[in-house]
Order: structure tokens, then sequence, then C-alpha cells
């Protein structure tokens, strides 16, 4: 009898140890634009952003990581081009939607060449257009209402949604780095609170530190060889550091637990 009780606790202990490691792992979706992946997404021009360096912070083995970032999208045109209903026929309970967007939000709303711009603001009024480019007839949000269609849909799905305020520019005012390009910074926060998200300042944390270590001739030759916008892999690198200082800051975000010291 003894003997029949340990063979079958043995077995229930190996059918526990192989279901563990069978467990799907959960998958953090970053979406966002250029700052966040610059073309293909492995430095072919020079240029990086932070979402392909950051998995370095991430032990993958226990998570699954995917940029679906692209450049010249904005938080309207990643939704309208599709993108995002390809990320929401796959995400799942335990999963993880970061989010930056607000660098291209502030372009021309209908024209024949981006059609990209978002209306400013938080509130819920709409422009319906003829869109140009596209040959579509579209009804436009502001910056807030998609943001916020983001964080209800990840949250819908039974996932974490965490917003970040966009990376800054390297423009300098008076001795310091110009926060926000505009109020997409404040808008993102407002629309993470407002959605019951997670918020990272990436913004300030990332101008405070240019400010402590650098000036813009500086930070122009190590992080921004082409403009004041796109990063090489040294900025990138900066950049996703920074990220994950941020969320580290969130003490209560269960993304954390798969954070590793570099």
């Amino acid at each position: 009898m003894k003997k029949h009780l340990k063979l079958t606790l043995f077995a229930l202990l190996a059918f526990a140890g192989i279901a563990a490691m069978q467990a799907p792992r959960p998958t953090l979706y970053i979406i966002g634009d250029s700052t966040v992946r610059n073309g293909s997404g492995k430095g072919s021009d020079g240029l990086w952003g932070w979402g392909s360096l950051i998995s370095a912070h991430f032990d993958t083995t226990r998570i699954h990581i995917e940029n679906h970032a692209i450049g010249g999208r904005s938080s309207r045109t990643f939704l309208t081009e599709g993108r995002w209903d390809k990320i929401m026929e796959r995400l799942a309970p335990g999963d993880y939607v970061i989010m930056q967007f607000g660098h291209n939000d502030g372009g021309a709303i209908n024209d024949s060449t981006r059609a990209r711009g978002s209306i400013k603001g938080m509130g819920d009024e709409t422009q319906e257009i003829d869109n140009m480019m596209t040959k579509k007839h579209e009804v436009v949000h502001s910056f807030g209402w998609y943001m916020k269609k983001y964080i209800a849909d990840t949250k819908a799905k039974g996932a974490t949604p965490i917003v970040c305020s966009l990376v800054p520019r390297n423009v300098w005012k008076q001795g310091k780095v110009e926060r926000g390009s505009g109020s997409y910074g404040k808008w993102a926060a407002e629309a993470a609170t407002a959605g019951g998200a997670y918020f990272i300042d990436l913004n300030e944390i990332i101008a405070k530190k240019y400010e402590a270590g650098y000036d813009e001739a500086k930070l122009k030759t190590d992080f921004f060889p082409g403009d004041h916008t796109h990063t090489n892999y040294n900025g990138a690198k900066y950049n996703a550091a920074a990220v994950v200082e941020g969320l580290q800051q969130l003490k209560d975000c269960k993304l954390n637990q798969y954070v590793v010291k570099l």
C-alpha cells in the first residue's frame, strides 16, 4: 500500500512538473512608432527603437516579447491599418501590452501622403473625412480616445496595459530638454488614469537623465546621429533601460517578476 502511494505521489509530481514546463509563457506586446522600433527593428539603417533592445532586461525563458511597433504610425493609424486587430486575435489573460504613441499624432488628419494625425486632447469629438490617402471614409477620434481604446481592449482580454509617455527628442531650450512634444505626454498620463492602466512617465525619466549627463551637442554625437528624434543603438539601449526603470517604480505591476538584473 505504501509503495503504491509513493508511486502515485511520484507520478503526480512528475505530471505537475511536465505541466509546468509546458505551460505557455505570457507575452509582452509592445506597440508604438519608430522610436520604439525603427525600420525592420534590426538596425539596418543604424537607427534603433528601444523596443528592439528591451528583451535583454527580461527572462525570456519565462516571458515572450513581441515588438509590433512600426515607424510612421500614430495612435490612430496603428488601429486603422488593422495592426491592433492582429494583436487582439492573440492577446490572452496574463499577457501585457506596453504602448507609446504621440510623435506622429500631431500630423495632418487628412492629406494624400500620410493622413495620420489624431484630434488633439482627450475628448470624444470626432471628425468625419474621406481619407485622401486610403480613399476610405473614416471617423477620426482624439489621441486620448485611441489610447483609452487600447487600454480598454487590453483589459477586456484579461491582459495588463502599461502606457508610456513618448520619449523626448534632442530638443533643448534654456539648458533643458523640451518635455512632452506638446501635450501628448500629459494626455498619455490622463488616458492611463481614465482607463485604469499603469503609467510610465518615460518622457520625464529620460529627459532628466539627458540633462544630468549631456548637453544637446553631446547627445547628438552619442545618441542622435541623423536627426533629433531617432536614436542609434546606444540611444535605444539607454531608453530601454529607462523603460525598465520606470516599470520597476510600479511596485504592484506583475510584469516586474520577469525583469532580470543586468
